[in-house]
Order: C-alpha cells, then sequence, then structure tokens
C-alpha cells in the first residue's frame, strides 16, 4: 500500500507544469514557423539595416539641424575661424557694431541726444548728393567765366562719379546700418540705401578736398571746411546711419576721387563743348 501511494505521488508531481518539460519531446516547428525563420535576417544584415537607419536619423537631423541656423539672420551668426585672421576680423567687426551703437545718440527721438537730432539731420543734409548737385547746375548757368565753368563741370562730374561709384559699391555689399532704419527719399534718389561705404563721408572729403585745391580761401575758412567734412561723416554715426568702419572708408573714397578726377582734368575747351551739348546750344565758343 504504502509503496502505491509514493507511485501515485511521483506520478503526479511528474504531471504538473513545470516538470512537463523534462519528460516531454520538443514539439516539432509547423512549416510556417519553418519558414518565417529561414526569412529571418541574419545578424550581419541586422546590423546594416541599423546602420543605414542610423545614418538617415543622421541626414534628417542634419537637415533640420541646417533649417534652423537657416532661420537665424546672416549678421547675428558668427562664423567660429580658429586662424589669427579670422579671429580678428570677428573682434573688429564686433567693436565696429559696439562703437557705432553708443554713438548712436541721435538714433531716434528718444535717445540721449534726441533733442538734437534736427540739428544733426541740417548738418548731415549739407553732405547729400542731390543738394550738390543740383547747386553745381545752377552755379553752372549763372557762370560767365571760362574758368570758373571748367571748375564747376568738373566738379559736377566728380560728384556724379561719387554717387554711381558709392551706389555700386553699397549694392554689391548690401551691409545695413547699427539700427536698420529705412533711408529716406532724398536717400532713395541718390541711391544711398545700405551702409557701406558712407556716401555723406565721401562726398564731404572729395567736395573739400576739390575746393581747397580749386578756390582761394583763408585759413579760417579752410579750417572749417576740413572741420565741415569730419563732421558731415560723423553726424550720420550719430544719427545711427552707418557704422564707424563705413565712414572710415567713405573718407579714403573720397580722397580716391578727388585723385581720379584731378588725374583725367577735362579742359576748358572740352567743358564748353559738354555745355553746348547740354543747352542744346551748338554755336561755337570763342
Amino acid at each position: 500500500m504504502p509503496t502505491s501511494q509514493s507511485r501515485s505521488r511521483a506520478k503526479n508531481a511528474l504531471n504538473r507544469p513545470e516538470f512537463m518539460s523534462l519528460h516531454h519531446q520538443p514539439a516539432r516547428s509547423t512549416g510556417a514557423e519553418a519558414r518565417a525563420g529561414a526569412r529571418r535576417p541574419s545578424y550581419k544584415a541586422q546590423q546594416q539595416q541599423h546602420a543605414s537607419q542610423g545614418g538617415e536619423s543622421a541626414q534628417l537631423d542634419a537637415g533640420e539641424n541646417g533649417r534652423e541656423r537657416r532661420e537665424f539672420p546672416e549678421e547675428d551668426c558668427m562664423q567660429l575661424n580658429p586662424s589669427f585672421k579670422g579671429i580678428a576680423m570677428n573682434s573688429l567687426l564686433a567693436i565696429d557694431i559696439c562703437m557705432s551703437k553708443r554713438l548712436g545718440v541721435c538714433a531716434h527721438p528718444t535717445s540721449a541726444w534726441g533733442s538734437m537730432r534736427s540739428m544733426v539731420k541740417l548738418l548731415a543734409l549739407t553732405g547729400h548728393g542731390i543738394p550738390w548737385i543740383i547747386g553745381t547746375i545752377l552755379c553752372l548757368t549763372r557762370s560767365n567765366t571760362l574758368a570758373g565753368q571748367e571748375v564747376l563741370v568738373n566738379l559736377l562730374l566728380a560728384l556724379l562719379l561719387d554717387v554711381m561709384t558709392v551706389a555700386g559699391m553699397q549694392k554689391l555689399v548690401k551691409r545695413k546700418g547699427p539700427w536698420e532704419m529705412s533711408p529716406s527719399f532724398l536717400d532713395y534718389l541718390a541711391m544711398d540705401v545700405y551702409s557701406f561705404p558712407a556716401a555723406h563721408a565721401s562726398r564731404a572729403v572729395m567736395v573739400s578736398k576739390f575746393l581747397l585745391a580749386h578756390l582761394v580761401l583763408a585759413v579760417p575758412l579752410r579750417i572749417l571746411l576740413v572741420l565741415w567734412a569730419f563732421l558731415v561723416g560723423m553726424s550720420r554715426v550719430m544719427l545711427g546711419r552707418h557704422h564707424l568702419t563705413d565712414v572710415g572708408c567713405g573718407f579714403a573714397l573720397g580722397f580716391l576721387h578727388y585723385s581720379l578726377v584731378e588725374t583725367v582734368w577735362l579742359s576748358s575747351s572740352t567743358c564748353q563743348t559738354l555745355i553746348s551739348i547740354g543747352t542744346l546750344n551748338w554755336s561755337p565758343f570763342y
């Protein structure tokens, strides 16, 4: 009896689920499971698939990062250049922008020197191209001497050269001012839309150098003329229209224009021919 009871207990224990795998043979896999296993990719294929997915995700991330970088304006993004030249240029540009914004004390009516804004704008207007061109033409129509007409014609050509050269350079560079103000109506007429180089500074230096060379002036007037040219250039910085480097390059460009006009100076006979063409008067001059 005890032996039969122990055998039945052992048989019942073997029938438990945790012991079924010990005395049952593993079931053979069906055809569908075999085919599924055969279609499973190898370990190397899985690695290649993961690598391709990783490359695609990296390209997508790079594209998204590129789009995010393109959303920022170019002037707010400083490209890091490990070279000494690149670091020096970026540092100088940063100093130029900072100093130009600090000197823009008349940029707005609420600025530090906002009460003097109208006077500074009037000073800047004296270096505008349109008043100088109109004034030179009026003086040319009133002049009766050949020497005066010769000087005025060459001055008019120098003014036109200055306007066209500065407008072309501004169109190529397309640098905005420190405060990004919209140009006035006269600025649009003179094609003085962008910041680099400063057209008023170039014109003031060219005109002052031209008048100092061809007019007999007293020493105080000569000093005032040089001071006027400097103040015209600085007035544009105070109004927030130009950077300091724009004005400096404008001064240098004005000297270049004066030197070029002096090199190709038109003679009196050539000036009389141009005047006759402009006034539609074809009678010879004696």
